[in-house]
């Protein structure tokens, strides 16, 4: 171990003792006399600062092993993405599908699989934006908002059935996603992210003001719950009924495993869509646009078009998942569609790696469904899940299956002819 490498680690400690210092050194006690008191807790701090001492001088060494020359690490990311598409994906898929019906599968984890579904999708549509396009969108949520609210507005005033308001939510918010392009299509990098963190806040508050429309911060109540193709769960069973219909016993969770299957349909539509487009020339386009913006306007692609169609395909599946939010809660309000869900989102994305869908997915379940493990842990629970995923982003810089490899490409370098280079011949 080199000085360079202690130096390195000794910095990391400090910064770590500053910030544990007011953060868990520091406590507030009721007192004797009843005002508050500080108790300090700086054996905690010097524990934690101990193990972020010893974790940075164990990365370091990670590091220090043999790395991959330049010409072997696109053939072993090749083989590793192979090796986990071709068996992981499947189980995945073969998980969910099964998970209502696994032993011990109760309320609470269907609601928690819903929950990882929706986020499964929200991150598959902000990839289309982040991964595929480039685009850095802060303000994803927006879209999200949108669709929940064009849902409830439309199934109360017009009684119109959730297979009728969910095509239309997932278009409204597409309108409202070209509508976000025009104004951004000279900006990149931060500026981009500026322009669209306050397009989010300007959704948000627009939401919590306009009373007439929305009922303001009172949010919006009562919104109809989907039908099994125009059959209703009903916990009394009565005629016409889902339960009546087929005949067996009724149960509230019926409900939920069909709402469970509907957002897992969704998901899969949105992972669909995403690898068929991709392998289009509009998919191509979006990553030439992401690799060199200034490379694909000289080669002719029409980068107005390409980042509209981004930003209109992204949105529409944030709409999509917007309704059917709106639709299981039955209530949604302004306070459920603040910046720090795009946060979530966007974190989703990169921590499973842009442009990677199995890593999105894998990277929802661990963090929706990982954070629900760290539950029992009370105030430490935020410490230990943001520890975690400093760890991952340390060891996995470009996500847990991160690949930015272009569907074409040259794989190897060919050797031209001189017959080919000579005058006359382009």
């Amino acid at each position: 171990m080199n000085g360079a490498a202690l130096k390195d680690a000794t910095l990391c400690a400090a910064v770590a003792a500053v910030l544990f210092v007011p953060v868990v050194g520091l406590r507030t006690a009721p007192g004797p006399t009843g005002p508050l008191r500080i108790e300090p807790h700086f054996g905690i701090v010097a524990v934690l600062v101990g193990l972020v001492l010893l974790g940075r001088l164990a990365i370091i060494a990670w590091q220090a092993r043999r790395r991959p020359t330049a010409a072997e690490t696109p053939r072993r990311v090749a083989r590793v993405m192979a090796r986990s598409g071709r068996y992981v994906a499947p189980a995945l898929l073969a998980l969910a599908v099964l998970l209502p019906f696994l032993p011990g599968t109760g309320r609470y984890e269907l609601d928690l699989g819903i929950l990882v579904l929706t986020y499964v999708m929200l991150g598959w549509g902000l990839n289309i934006v982040v991964g595929l396009a480039g685009l850095l969108d802060l303000g994803y949520v927006a879209f999200y908002a949108v669709g929940a609210y064009a849902y409830a507005l439309l199934a109360q005033e017009f009684g119109l059935s959730f297979w009728v308001c969910l095509p239309l939510s997932g278009l409204i918010a597409g309108m409202w996603g070209v509508l976000l392009g025009f104004p951004v299509l000279r900006l990149r990098g931060d500026y981009l992210a500026i322009v669209t963190l306050g397009f989010g806040e300007i959704i948000r508050i627009v939401l919590l003001n306009w009373t007439n429309l929305t009922n303001g911060p009172n949010g919006i109540g009562g919104i109809p719950r989907p039908s099994f193709f125009g059959l209703p769960f009903s916990s009394g069973g009565e005629p016409g009924s889902f339960a009546h219909f087929f005949g067996i016993e009724p149960s509230p969770v019926q409900r939920v495993i069909f709402l469970y299957y509907l957002i897992l349909a969704l998901a899969l539509l949105t992972n669909w869509v995403s690898i068929r487009l991709r392998r289009q020339p509009l998919g191509r386009a979006w990553e030439a646009l992401r690799e060199d913006e200034i490379a694909a306007r000289a080669l002719g692609i029409n980068v107005r078009n390409t980042k509209l169609t981004a930003f209109a395909l992204g949105a529409t599946f944030g709409g999509f998942a917007g309704a059917f939010f709106a639709t299981r809660q039955g209530f949604i309000s302004p306070e459920s569609f603040t910046f720090s869900e795009s946060a979530i989102i966007l974190a989703i994305v990169v921590l499973g790696g842009l442009g990677s869908q199995l890593g999105i997915a894998i990277s929802a379940l661990v963090m929706i469904g990982g954070f629900e493990l760290f539950r029992g842990l009370d105030e430490w629970r935020m410490l230990v899940f943001g520890m975690a995923m400093v760890v991952i982003m340390v060891v996995k810089p470009r996500g847990l299956v991160g690949d930015r490899t272009p569907t074409i490409a040259l794989g190897t370098r060919k050797a031209i002819g001189g017959g080919l280079v000579g005058q006359g011949q382009g």
